[in-house]
């Protein structure tokens, strides 16, 4: 067919294998195929914000007396929180050493039925080891979603889209944030559901639109980048050839030739020695970037934002009932950065861009701090400054992803996103709370500020280190990034689109 590479034929077993797949795959132009693989894997992001938004604003419902379930408020946003944190840490290490041996559907598909039952036993909790049993096994599963969606993704994506793309699925968990914000106020109002049911019902929600998440996911294909370096290269070029054909039907035009070819010396695993020896070894400076940002921006979430709640208690008398509506309003914010400067990662460029975001979201975030200590904030100009940090601080999270997913060599992918994703989470969501929760309950304006100003603190430290360390992958093909550990040295030809 027009535009088609030609590319060994091998069976499912190892061998040498010359293929132009992720050629073949990084010169394809956008279309209906790709938005079916963002509508399938980047739609469980918002399930995940809907989730951990409803269970924060919840948290005081469900310790009334009344509720159906013997547990207090410091419970569900202490214990509960911290084993939804420890589970998603192994669910990541876990899922994410899987995805890499046994590819990333099959893995994308069990963690998302991992997170679906579990959400839905939460919802019908007795007693409380029920509930902080569901909610470890709710964590387990969404931190193997993170290793799985994030590999075949950017593995799936054409090279010139992939930073817009990666960068705007992973900012989705906002909208899912702004959905619960909304829906917690709804499902609170016991003129409407009464107190032992309104919260159970916020997630049963949350199953049934992830089951028509998993509807759609069962169409989303095995990465060929995966399947060639697997024994599978004759079910990678079948596959890229289908999406070739299906593609020139659309657009009524053949498609240009690949750039380049790529040999491959294919393997069935890789042990975790030589995936240690790559990440630390081969790639040092690639490991403490990726460190840097997925800490920086832990903090700054986990241990700061999500207490947002409480601040405006404390310090605005907002009424409990009232701060879903201020939440909802910094998520906005949160998902309109990556959004909106999601395509300049892909042509201004990943170093400056990376860069940028994390200095100027700790910078004005240090404006926000001076602020707040000299009592020249309200709620509502405190949620605006919030708005403004978090537009520039969401797309510099986003990116610690998408950097991670791209700089390793494929057959580390899954189990490197796991791994700066599970110490990330760590180190914001458990250590993170440890040292900020009293000062920003404490009542005392100075000991937030100073809050603020160390999560200020680690994103400029963490920019800082991406002006110096950042890899410039726009529009660059993974294999010219990291060339696969499988490529046999003197037969590469990387593309380049």
């Amino acid at each position: 067919m027009t535009g088609e590479a030609s590319s060994a034929s091998v069976p499912a077993s190892t061998g040498t294998i010359t293929t132009a797949v992720p050629a073949r795959l990084d010169r394809l132009p956008w279309s209906r195929w790709h938005w079916m693989i963002v509508i399938g894997l980047g739609t469980v992001w918002i399930l995940d914000g809907l989730e951990v938004t409803i269970v924060g604003n919840v948290a005081g419902r469900i310790a009334e007396e009344g509720s159906g379930l013997d547990i207090t408020s410091a419970q569900i946003t202490g214990l509960a929180a911290a084993l939804y944190v420890a589970g998603a840490c192994l669910g990541a290490l876990f899922f994410g050493r899987l995805t890499d041996i046994y590819g990333r559907k099959k893995l994308f598909m069990a963690t998302l039925v991992v997170y679906l039952a579990a959400t839905a036993l939460t919802a019908l909790s007795f007693e409380t080891w029920w509930f902080f049993l569901f909610r470890f096994l709710t964590g387990f599963g969404i931190g193997g979603e993170y290793a799985a969606i994030n590999s075949a993704i950017d593995e799936l994506i054409p090279s010139r889209y992939r930073g817009r793309v990666d960068l705007i699925i992973n900012g989705s968990y906002w909208l899912g944030a702004i959905g619960g914000a909304l829906l917690s106020i709804v499902m609170l109002d016991t003129d409407i559901f009464p107190k032992d049911l309104g919260w159970r019902l916020s997630f049963a929600l949350g199953v049934v639109l992830g089951l028509a998440v998993l509807l759609v996911r069962r169409h989303v294909p095995e990465s060929p980048r995966w399947q060639f370096i697997h024994g599978q290269g004759e079910k990678a070029d079948e596959l890229v050839s289908s999406v070739e054909r299906e593609i020139e039907k659309e657009k009524g035009k053949p498609l240009p030739p690949p750039a380049g070819e790529i040999t491959i010396h294919q393997r069935k695993s890789i042990g975790f020695g030589l995936i240690a020896k790559t990440v630390f070894g081969r790639y040092p400076r690639r490991a403490v970037l990726g460190l840097a940002l997925f800490i920086g921006q832990a903090f700054l979430y986990n241990a700061i934002t999500f207490g947002f709640g409480a601040i405006l208690i404390t310090f605005f008398d907002v009424p409990t009932g009232s701060t879903g509506y201020y939440f909802a309003v910094i998520a906005a914010g949160n998902f309109l950065g990556p959004l909106l400067l999601g395509r300049f990662f892909d042509t201004v460029g990943r170093r400056i861009m990376i860069s940028g975001t994390y200095l100027l979201s700790g910078l004005l975030l240090f404006g926000t701090a001076w602020l707040f200590d000299n009592g020249s904030l309200t709620a509502t100009t405190m949620t605006a400054c919030w708005c403004v940090v978090l537009f520039f601080a969401s797309a510099g999270a986003s990116s610690a992803y998408l950097t991670v997913s791209e700089i390793f060599p494929m057959e580390t992918r899954a189990m490197a996103i796991a791994f700066f994703y599970a110490v990330g989470t760590a180190a914001g969501g458990i250590s993170g709370p440890l040292i900020f929760a009293e000062l920003t309950e404490s009542g005392v304006v100075a000991d937030t500020a100073l809050a603020f100003q160390i999560g200020a603190g680690l994103m400029c430290a963490a920019g800082i280190v991406a002006a110096f360390l950042a890899v410039n992958a726009e529009r660059r093909s993974l294999e010219d990034i990291a060339t696969p550990l499988s490529a046999t040295e003197a037969k590469t030809e990387n593309a380049r689109g």
